[in-house]
């Protein structure tokens, strides 16, 4: 149970006190009448005694009372209604309140702060968070206060309301009071009255209410004077008088008033009556209209299902009784005054801290005429009436009682037993309660001995002579039990239970079984449930000052029954505290029986109780998963509150059931948004001037939010296709969104020197995965949409309309340059005022809001809403939420709205968490994010805005297929657009041509194939010298990806366009290709904030496989003498093969012209046997070209000549394509840069300058020059494709460098290669190696040629040696010294080579040893001998060869030249 005021014992010892009468004259009642106080009324809040009292019992043992409590009350001859007394209980309950404004043990749920404990013991932590400690808290603190003074002033007055009754004495009138005042004419006279009023009302029978304890009933005669307005002097001789007359023990003089109202008013006299009041009045006269005969001893008075609901009702009059229920706060006496009330009950209790009191209008204070005085008097009055007059009386009785039953014993035992067995009384035999008829109704006669003991029993109880009242309590209910009197056996139990309980001895355990049987037998044999109600209510504080929680909820809650909610819902309250204060709490215990508890308050017309229990018990149930019963909840609070004019809790606990996942019926989550809408009306209606509150419907994903900055493209039309750009179709990928900003930033470097440090990539959509750390900049005039994510938790479909944004606008200049730019900001404008009403909030100066007038969600659904700003000024705009009205859609099988076509209007704000930080230490540790500033955005000055429509764009090509189109530029702002470039990571795949010279216009031929070529008549090779700049590619620091496109004047005006070739290129491998381009430009107006823009395009190409290249160089045999003296010839294999496979229509490819490009060799012509010089090739097809080439012409060694390229065109056709110019140069230089990370990466950084001692790398450099070509083979081709019944000439070209003699390349990468695994090297052992020449490179150091003739005839007949001079010709092809050893010796390894070289041999030297400086050509003289005629090879001489400086290196045997073979003739 809750925490309580007082202990068990003085609970107990309260409720069971000895009751005095008070009988006043008129003249009495008009002197305390001047303190607004009847006599009763007057003394009570001194009825407890702060001295102990004596008395001797039977056997003339002392026993000490202490803390003695007596009842005062006026005689009521009528007992109160039963109507009344459930009124007065529920006015009681409904009155006592918990303090709003005092802090105490918080339990948070929802949006309720909720006092469920007491009001001095403050917890700083929600209960549920903490259920032992605060528990632990509560039952050690030793000044907790109580946590439900509504069940104790309900327990206070239900035990005080309780009708005499027949079977017990404890509630009847010991003595009389007969008041009369000092100025009366004969106050002797009026005493007399009194007293034979008080005869007449106990004796005469007329009344059977009140009922008195015994016959003789002491009378105290009070004489009272009024100091302020009376005689003291005839007081006192009265007062002499009467203690002639009735004793000095039997009468007082009580001296009150001694000040007047008028006087002493600055004088602070405490008031402790009116706490007090509120208690006797359902004994004031004033209760009882409509006089009715006395009730029956055994009438039962209940609180019934059919009690008034009084909540809401004007305090002052209910059903016409007055109502004396105040506020009052704890006003206490002097804590040093010994007899002050802080140790009556009362008191104690101080309901008006813990309990919302109703205050009644101009009441005025108590004891005006009363000094502190006055008030020792009335307690000594007191003292002096019970220590002389009252316990004096109740010892006498006690021992009257007690002679009677001794003397009577022998007779009991005797007379008695003998007639109950001559009429067949004897022993009954035990039996069940529920064997023993009802005999409820059964009266004994006043002078019954069974009647004497309970009396005896009831004087020894009051006195707290506790072990006597046992005894006799226990003997009383053998004899109640023989005679079968349940109802007077049932009140012995009870009282025998509470005397053991009792005794401070404790020489016997609690009888708990006693008050078990009692309260079966009250409530089911006599069916009396408010008797029940009382034995219930003992029991179950004598269990829980025992620590038996569980056995005090048991019995509660058997006492919960239907006959009265009011009872119930106090009970199972009490019941839930039990459940809380075990050993280990019971949580769920707790919150189911404050449910059933809240249920029953509301049947009782408790709404604010009800809402208190309901509140409670969601802190248990919240966030457990219990989501039906957490609905239940939700919505009980909410419809309380709302009875209860809360709208705003009411409001609160409506929304917790519609934004949670709820598994309600369609059907009740319909109920649920009908309450919704009614209660959320009613509160916009009663605060129409307020802001818009949160709405709970639809759930917004406020981290799925996205934000669009971007125009409405335009589609495209005919041919033309739009750039692909940014919208919010497209889903976020980072990896190309990393891709763009790396291709912004490339261009930015470039024309900036390097990325700026302020540089803020540019971002079209933002959402959750981009970088949201910086204000998004946005344009003036051009929309901003923010997508907003909605979800319908319900299972009914929701209609949304006038759906728009909310935002605060604060303008701001930035018109000026950077750093230049103006802080002065206007006043900030929202228009969250106008959101009221849609209309006002379309137009504006400043943003312009888009509103969607209708958006219905389905049952479950997630939907996007596209929602969009125009800005019409700069400065900063802050994006608040949504505004919109809420209604339900309507339903297809009743084709109305669930209801009723309500709707509300209201907001939801868009909140969004940034990233968790991760960075430092302390952020690790703990949870901080970092901001999101998406909904932010700048509103820059105007800028250009361009879009790019591309013409006759292919989808797929052949690989290395060559296509024309044309790129369309449109600015379609206001602003003019320069600085126009694009950048791609893939520049070989587009050109939009030369910018050395103009287009010149193209050949017949050419135009009318539609070729992308410039072409001329074939007549001879043409050579060109070409500089890479022309095409772009030159060494002017410009990235190879960022193309400036050539605009007309350098300037896009305001709404013009322009059209602009534009060449592609297949890429050389097949698949699908996603290539990026970014389009840059710039405003011609700087501004503080955005210096430029980008529109971004994706292109999709599909290709095909075309022709496969391979290419090898090998050094030529012949011995030519060119005219510089210098030599330099080589041949070039050109193996093409068709390796299409027709998917694309192609018939035939035709290798028009073969093209080379480089700074030292050019193509010289085709030296192909084949004389069909058109190369046909179909499919799976290869073909094999040979051609010689020869060393360029040495130029000037300027710089520019050095970086200039030499194009040679060898055609294989009647038509001659200019490879040196566009777009045949472009792709070249184009693709040389791609390649030249590569080459750089495989080859390394060697120095080729030349030093005394040359390092490893010089060496590897020298050497591998030897092996160099650098020649780079165009080959250009034509195919036949067949499509729609059309033929086609589609033209392209392929490229193979090469580099190396002797090593083939190609033009496709071969599979094997792309799969070859690389081992990882996590930590390397040794150190590498130093980088040394290879075997194969330090081979071509020396190139050799034979020069002989090829025939020679000799007649060996006449001579049998035939000698022919043959010249070895040999040619250092470094650009260093080297030591070269000729060596004629045949070196046989074979017969058969024995054979045939043992035929000749060389004559003279058979070695030369000599040194060739760079480039040398040196000429050695031979003569080589034959004895026979024949065939044969002279290539026999070895080469050996190394560089001069290097004395360690070995030398390497040189490459054989190819046969030489001569014809020796005889004649």
């Amino acid at each position: 149970m809750a925490q309580c005021v007082q202990s068990v014992q003085e609970f107990i010892q309260d409720s069971f006190v000895p009751m005095v009468a008070v009988l006043c004259s008129e003249d009495a009642e008009k002197v305390t009448r001047k303190n607004n106080l009847n006599f009763s009324e007057l003394v009570r809040p001194f009825c407890r005694l702060t001295s102990e009292g004596h008395m001797r019992d039977p056997n003339n043992q002392i026993q000490v009372v202490k803390n003695l409590k007596i009842s005062v009350s006026n005689v009521v001859t009528q007992p109160p209604k039963a109507a009344v007394v459930r009124r007065l209980l529920d006015e009681v309950v409904s009155v006592c309140q918990p303090a709003e404004a005092l802090v105490a043990n918080v339990i948070t749920a929802g949006d309720y702060d909720l006092n469920i404990s007491d009001r001095s013991l403050k917890a700083s932590v929600p209960w549920y968070n903490s259920w032992k400690e605060t528990l632990t808290e509560l039952n050690t603190s030793k000044f907790y206060a109580a946590t439900t003074p509504w069940f104790e002033a309900y327990r206070e007055n239900f035990l005080q309301s309780m009708p005499a009754s027949e079977h017990e004495f404890l509630n009847h009138y010991l003595a009389c009071m007969l008041v009369v005042s000092s100025r009366e004419a004969t106050p002797v006279e009026e005493f007399l009255k009194l007293s034979q009023e008080q005869h007449r009302i106990q004796h005469s029978g007329e009344h059977s209410f009140p009922k008195w304890f015994i016959p003789n009933t002491l009378k105290y005669y009070v004489l009272l004077h009024d100091i302020d307005d009376g005689d003291e002097q005839r007081a006192d001789s009265v007062y002499e008088d009467m203690k002639q007359r009735y004793g000095t023990q039997g009468c007082y003089l009580l001296k009150i008033n001694s000040r007047t109202s008028g006087t002493g008013s600055d004088e602070q006299i405490p008031d402790p009556w009116g706490q007090y009041l509120q208690k006797s009045s359902f004994q004031n006269q004033d209760l009882h209209e409509e006089g009715s005969s006395a009730m029956e001893n055994n009438t039962t008075v209940e609180n019934s299902t059919g009690a008034v609901d009084v909540d809401g009702l004007d305090p002052s009059t209910k059903d016409g009784v007055p109502n004396n229920f105040d506020s009052h706060p704890l006003q206490l006496d002097h804590p040093s005054d010994p007899g002050g009330p802080q140790d009556d009950l009362e008191a104690l209790k101080s309901p008006a801290p813990g309990c919302e009191g109703k205050k009644q209008p101009g009441v005025t204070s108590h004891g005006a005429c009363l000094t502190l005085n006055d008030h020792d008097r009335i307690r000594q009055f007191i003292q002096e009436f019970t220590f002389r007059g009252l316990l004096p009386h109740i010892e006498k009785n006690i021992r009257q009682l007690n002679d009677q039953l001794v003397s009577r014993k022998g007779l009991s035992r005797s007379l008695f037993s003998a007639t109950k067995k001559w009429f067949g009384g004897g022993k009954v035999p035990e039996k069940s309660i529920s064997e023993l008829k009802n005999t409820a109704g059964l009266l004994y006669p006043p002078e019954a001995p069974e009647l004497q003991i309970r009396k005896m029993a009831d004087l020894c109880l009051l006195v707290q002579h506790y072990d006597l009242a046992y005894s006799c309590y226990h003997t009383a209910k053998k004899d109640f039990l023989n005679d079968q009197a349940m109802l007077y056996a049932a009140g012995a139990l009870e009282m025998a239970a509470v005397s053991a309980f009792l005794h401070p001895g404790a020489p016997r355990p609690y009888p708990a079984h006693y008050m078990d049987t009692a309260i079966q037998t009250y409530r089911d044999v006599c069916k009396n449930m408010v008797l029940a109600e009382r034995c219930a209510l003992l029991s179950a504080e004598i269990l829980k000052s025992q620590t038996k929680y569980s056995d005090a909820a048991t019995l509660l809650i058997k006492m919960t029954s239907e006959d009265s909610d009011l009872r119930s819902a106090l009970l199972l309250e009490q019941a839930a505290h039990c459940f809380i204060n075990m050993r280990n709490p019971m949580a769920r215990k707790f919150a189911f029986h404050m449910i059933l508890a809240g249920h029953r308050f509301s049947k009782a017309g408790q709404k604010r109780h009800a809402l208190r229990c309901y509140s409670q018990a969601m802190q248990v149930y919240k966030g457990k998963g219990w989501s039906l019963a957490e609905d239940h909840i939700n919505f009980t609070i909410g419809r309380q509150s709302f009875t209860l004019r809360q709208p705003e809790n009411a409001v609160s606990a409506f929304r917790h059931i519609l934004i949670n996942d709820s598994k309600q019926a369609a059907s009740q989550q319909g109920a649920f948004l009908r309450e919704y809408l009614y209660v959320y009306k009613n509160v916009s209606q009663s605060s129409p001037e307020g802001g818009l509150p949160q709405l709970p419907l639809p759930c917004i994903q406020s981290s799925a939010t996205r934000v669009f900055f971007g125009h409405d493209r335009r589609l495209a039309e005919g041919e033309k296709q739009a750039a692909t750009h940014v919208s919010l179709d497209q889903e976020y990928d980072r990896d190309l969104s990393q891709q763009w900003k790396e291709l912004e930033e490339q261009v930015v470097a470039i024309l900036h020197r390097g990325v700026p440090a302020n540089f803020q990539p540019t971002q079209y959509c933002l959402n959750s995965q981009t970088d949201n750390t910086r204000f998004p900049l946005a344009v003036v005039e051009e929309p901003i949409i923010v997508e907003v994510v909605f979800r319908n938790p319900l299972k009914i479909p929701l209609l949304i309309t006038d759906l728009s944004l909310l935002w605060k606008f604060t303008p701001k200049d930035f018109s000026r340059p950077q750093g230049r730019e103006s802080e002065e900001s206007g006043e900030t404008v929202s228009n969250e005022k106008d959101a009221h009403t849609v209309k006002a909030q379309l137009k504006s100066d400043f943003i312009s809001t888009e509103v969607i007038l209708e958006f219905s969600m389905g049952l479950e659904e997630t939907k996007v809403a596209r929602l969009k700003l125009l800005p019409h000024q700069t400065g900063e705009l802050h994006i608040l939420g949504v505004v919109y009205n809420l209604g339900t859609a309507p339903s297809a099988a009743e084709g109305n709205p669930v209801g009723d076509g309500m709707t509300v209007r209201g907001r939801q704000d868009l909140e969004i968490q940034g990233p968790r930080l991760n960075g430092t230490k302390e952020e690790k540790t703990s949870v901080k994010h970092g901001p999101d500033r998406r909904l932010d955005p700048i509103i820059t000055p105007p800028m250009p805005l361009l879009e790019v429509f591309f013409i006759n764009f292919p989808t797929g090509l052949l690989c290395g297929e060559i296509r024309k189109a044309y790129v369309e530029f449109v600015n379609v702002s206001q602003v003019p657009l320069k600085g126009l470039r694009v950048v791609s990571k893939h520049p070989e795949f587009f050109t939009f041509g030369s910018q050395a010279a103009p287009l010149t216009p193209l050949s017949p031929t050419a135009s009318e194939n539609c070729s992308a070529y410039k072409t001329v008549v074939a007549d001879q090779a043409a050579v060109s010298l070409v500089s890479p700049g022309d095409f772009g590619a030159g060494g002017d620091g410009q990235c190879p990806g960022v193309v400036e496109i050539p605009l007309p004047d350098s300037v896009l005006l305001p709404g013009t366009s322009v059209q602009l070739p534009l060449w592609l290129r297949g890429p050389d491998h097949e698949g699908v290709h996603e290539i990026n381009f970014l389009f840059y430009y710039e405003s011609t107006e700087k501004t503080s904030k955005l210096s430029h823009r980008v529109l971004r395009h994706t292109a999709i190409i599909c290709a095909s496989r075309s022709l496969s290249i391979r290419a090898t160089a090998r050094r030529s045999n012949t011995f030519q003498e060119q005219e510089d003296g210098h030599s330099g010839s080589m041949l070039v294999f050109v193996d093409v093969e068709n390796v299409n496979t027709n998917e694309s229509g192609v018939r035939e490819f035709h290798i028009v012209q073969v093209s080379s490009s480089s700074k030292h060799w050019r193509l010289l012509k085709c030296i192909n046997p084949s004389k069909d010089k058109d190369s046909k090739l179909t499919s799976r097809q290869r073909g094999k070209l040979c051609f010689r080439a020869t060393k360029c012409r040495t130029i000037e060694a300027t710089s520019s000549a050095q970086e200039k390229y030499t194009f040679a065109d060898v055609n294989l056709g009647n038509e001659q394509i200019i490879s040196a110019t566009t777009p045949c140069a472009d792709f070249f230089f184009r693709r040389c840069q791609s390649a030249e990370p590569k080459k750089m990466a495989a080859v390394g950084h060697g120095g080729f300058g030349h030093s005394k001692g040359p390092d490893s790398e010089d060496v590897t450099s020298v050497v591998r020059k030897c092996s160099e070509v650098d020649l780079n083979v165009i080959v250009l081709w034509k195919a036949y494709v067949v499509e729609d019944n059309k033929q086609l000439i589609l033209e392209g070209q392929l490229h193979v460098a090469l580099q190396t003699i002797g090593k083939e390349v190609c033009s496709l990468t071969q599979k094997e290669e792309a799969q070859e695994m690389v081992l990882l090297k996590f930590k390397p052992e040794h150190p590498p190696p130093l980088a040394r020449p290879s075997m194969e490179q330090l081979s071509y150091l020396i190139k050799t040629n034979l020069h002989y003739p090829e025939s020679y005839s000799h007649p060996f007949p006449q001579r049998s040696l035939c000698m022919v001079p043959v010249t070895l010709r040999l040619s250092n092809c470094s650009l260093a010294q080297v030591d070269v050893i000729i060596d004629l010796r045949h070196k046989a390894t074979s017969p058969e080579t024995l054979e045939v070289h043992g035929s000749f041999t060389w004559l003279g030297q058979t070695q030369y040893k000599l040194r060739l400086n760079a480039q040398e050509i040196h000429k050695l003289q031979l003569t080589a001998c034959f004895i026979h005629a024949g065939v044969y090879n002279l290539g026999t001489p070895r080469v050996f060869a190394k560089l001069s400086d290097q004395g360690s290196m070995c030398e390497t045997s040189q490459q054989n030249s190819m046969p030489a073979l001569i014809i020796i003739n005889s004649v």
